[in-house]
């Protein structure tokens, strides 16, 4: 049985999702509100499995409720179930610790299926939706790479690793000693703050240092 609590202003609306959701099997509406006033009380009371949280109702809206809810409690799946879909909603909610982002214009049917799915640790979200939150991700200015101070001759010897040579065979391509080769790698990966070779190509990956 998927337990559920849902904050909700529009007494039609609250009213038609307890229908749903109770006269559907293996869910259960525990209470529903009409704004996050007393959230943390009541979550705490009724111990859901799953909040369906709207975004605009009078008194503590839900954004304030969801930031209420996550100071003590991280497991309880939330739902935003809202007409916004904008992206500074979506961004803060999701920010804030929502597990998925729904429109009021979702189908009953799908949105049994987004419960079901949030509970088996999907993060289900209206097609729109996950479309703008794509877009947000691709227009996100890149991050500023840190800098590890590597020196000319150590990033060479970082590329090598990444293609795969062996010490003896950077030594032959740089004309170095094997030494020198290793007393490189050992200042890399004091740089990178790694301690294998595994871990330095990863980093190298990952903050696109080459």
């Amino acid at each position: 049985m998927i337990r559920v609590v849902i904050y909700e202003d529009n007494p039609q609306l609250r009213e038609g999702l307890t229908m749903l959701i109770n006269g559907s099997e293996g869910f259960s509406v525990l209470a529903s509100y009409k704004n996050c006033n007393n959230v943390g009380e009541e979550i705490k009371r009724w111990k859901p499995d799953v909040v369906l949280l709207d975004i605009n109702m009078p008194g503590t809206n839900g954004l304030e409720g969801l930031k209420k809810i996550r100071e003590f409690n991280q497991e309880v799946k939330i739902l935003m179930l809202t007409v916004f879909d904008d992206n500074v909603n979506v961004f803060e909610a999701l920010k804030n610790g929502a597990n998925g982002y729904l429109l009021k214009k979702t189908p009953p049917v799908k949105l049994l299926e987004y419960i079901q799915d949030v509970m088996a640790g999907g993060a289900p979200m209206t097609s729109s939706v996950a479309s703008q939150v794509l877009k947000m991700f691709q227009e996100l200015p890149n991050q500023k790479k840190e800098d590890y101070n590597l020196s000319e001759r150590e990033r060479q010897v970082l590329q090598f690793l990444v293609d795969g040579y062996s010490y003896k065979m950077i030594a032959a391509d740089l004309y170095i000693a094997i030494d020198t080769v290793r007393s490189h790698i050992k200042n890399i990966y004091e740089k990178l703050h790694v301690n294998s070779k595994s871990e330095a190509v990863a980093r190298a990956f990952k903050d696109k240092l080459l």
